[in-house]
């Protein structure tokens, strides 16, 4: 491991990503990758104490994958580059270049490059919040890997629930049924008004709650590509 980090006591927070990052590559798909990143550098944000210190935290993370040098230390700096917070991704994608002798990821190249598709309006009661659901799909990809960012907005826009969904058509049907059963309104909503909402509810000041950062960076990365 370098001996250069800033934070040398998470070192074995470090040394743990890289143990863990060997499974990576085995992964089915850019997505099931992309949520394995985003939980890690969810956990990450949710410990730094302020923005400098995870900052610094991210800076020896790719600091320590690089000195790994595994094909799953690269995985996760492809999918750090991609979808990770946009101070780190630069960083990233640099030391991930250096490494020439890990093989990559089946599914390296599909990292990060997804379009938006529809986006609904979910609303089950007037104290529950809307519930924004937001499709995507890989580029070029056609359905294969599509899925969808569910976030819960309550009271002022405040995040209180933000999921990503790999079964698309059965939240659908789902939905559906609960609103043929008058349990809630389904309808197409404006992408580009989705857009600034998710925006400002990711990325404001807000407390965000516990069970909500490990999808967090993932979620800024998909409410990026919105219009708006």
């Amino acid at each position: 491991m370098s001996s250069s980090l800033v934070l040398p006591g998470l070192r074995d927070v470090y040394a743990a990503f890289v143990r863990e990052a060997e499974a990576l590559p085995g992964l089915p798909g850019a997505l099931e990758g992309e949520v394995w990143a985003s939980a890690r550098l969810g956990a990450l944000e949710a410990a730094a104490p302020h923005a400098e210190g995870r900052r610094a935290a991210l800076g020896d993370l790719i600091t320590t994958l690089r000195d790994a040098g595994t094909p799953g230390a690269r995985a996760f700096l492809r999918a750090m580059a991609a979808i990770g917070p946009a101070e780190a991704r630069r960083a990233a994608g640099k030391a991930a270049d250096t490494l020439t002798g890990a093989a990559p990821a089946p599914w390296e190249e599909s990292l990060g490059r997804v379009v938006p598709g529809q986006v609904w309006l979910i609303q089950e009661g007037p104290l529950d919040g809307d519930r924004l659901f937001c499709e995507f799909r890989y580029a070029g990809a056609g359905t294969s890997g599509m899925h969808a960012l569910a976030v819960r907005l309550g009271y002022g826009d405040t995040l209180s629930e933000a999921v990503v969904v790999g079964d698309v058509p059965a939240l659908m049907a789902a939905a559906r049924q609960a609103m043929q059963a008058e349990l809630c309104v389904v309808q197409p909503y404006d992408a580009a008004a989705v857009g600034a909402r998710l925006r400002a509810a990711l990325g404001g000041t807000e407390p965000v709650p516990e069970d909500c950062h490990p999808v967090l960076p993932l979620a800024r990365h998909r409410a990026a590509l919105l219009p708006g």
